[in-house]
């Protein structure tokens, strides 16, 4: 069974419609936006039990759980046959191996409007508690795709008309000045070594983030926010 911990994951899980077998609520815990999430749970027939403190850390795995905690099934991942044809933004990530990083783009792409993020399935974070934590509610909206081959996806995409653009230092495009062509996927490479050569070679562009100062790149949840906001406000003046 897996665990939300915290309010705005639960309370964004439940408005979404994720089943929850159940939530705990930490005795003694009082405030305004918690009676709001007990109400909601009462509104959605979902069971809550107030639990002292320890009970929620355990569950929780020691993640700051604000006083409550959310049980149920895992968060399940959906095919690319399902989420191409939407045609929405799909954010491709090549190894990205730290959860915290992983939760934090599924978080951002979100909010950017995108419709899909795709993970390999090995040398990369999956779905954990902590990225569940970090994404901060946005999993029980965005679809995530686990594929066995991260080449293979994006020519699955080509074959359903997309266009690839890959985030990398060796690009000959600065990022707010391609023409992004729909349906569109983005591609971002691993902590520390950026795109592997043959998903470079998949793309259709290659595109970077002009530096300046001595350091040479940036994490890779932060590169994502300053290339899929560029790309949704470019998106929404057209």
């Amino acid at each position: 069974m897996s665990s939300l911990a915290g309010i705005h994951p639960v309370r964004e899980a439940i408005r979404a419609g994720r089943p929850l077998d159940r939530v705990l609520i930490a005795k003694g815990a009082a405030s305004a936006r918690i009676q709001e999430l007990i109400d909601l749970c009462r509104e959605r027939n979902i069971p809550v039990r107030f639990e002292p403190r320890e009970h929620l850390d355990r569950a929780a795995g020691g993640a700051n759980h604000q006083g409550v905690v959310g049980l149920g099934a895992a968060t399940q991942y959906v095919s690319l046959e399902q989420t191409a044809s939407s045609k929405g933004l799909h954010v491709v990530l090549d190894g990205v191996e730290d959860p915290h990083n992983l939760g934090a783009i599924v978080r951002t792409a979100h909010a950017a409007g995108a419709g899909a993020v795709v993970i390999p399935e090995r040398r990369a974070a999956g779905l954990t508690e902590v990225v569940e934590r970090t994404a901060a509610g946005a999993l029980a909206y965005l679809p995530v795709v686990r594929v066995v081959n991260i080449n293979r996806a994006l020519e699955e995409l080509k074959e359903t008309g997309y266009w690839i653009y890959g985030l990398d230092e060796r690009g000959e495009h600065e990022y707010d000045k391609v023409e992004y062509t729909s349906p569109t996927a983005i591609v971002l490479g691993a902590e520390g070594h950026g795109l592997h050569e043959r998903v470079a070679k998949n793309c259709d562009f290659l595109v970077r983030i002009p530096m300046s100062g001595a350091v040479a790149s940036l994490n890779v949840s932060v590169a994502a926010g300053i290339v899929l906001f560029d790309w949704k406000r470019r998106s929404s003046s057209t």
